[in-house]
């Protein structure tokens, strides 16, 4: 039985660059990894891993830096 998709939220210091999250996160168990991906927060707010399906996304009052 496979379980849901994780919802995780991130703050603005989590991210890499501008306004992406690396996938898979450190918390992550080894035996689930998957090659890493760099998703992009910097639209929406959100995004989703499409190895693993793990959606990230910021939480409430966070702001990248150069966004307005």
């Amino acid at each position: 039985m496979s379980q849901a998709p994780a919802t995780v939220e991130v703050t603005a210091q989590d991210l890499q660059g501008h306004g992406v999250i690396a996938c898979p996160n450190p918390k992550m168990a080894l035996w689930s990894n998957h090659p890493r991906v760099f998703i992009d927060l910097s639209h929406d707010g959100q995004g989703k891993c499409p190895y693993c399906g793990t959606v990230y996304k910021l939480k409430a009052g966070e702001v990248i830096a150069g966004h307005h």
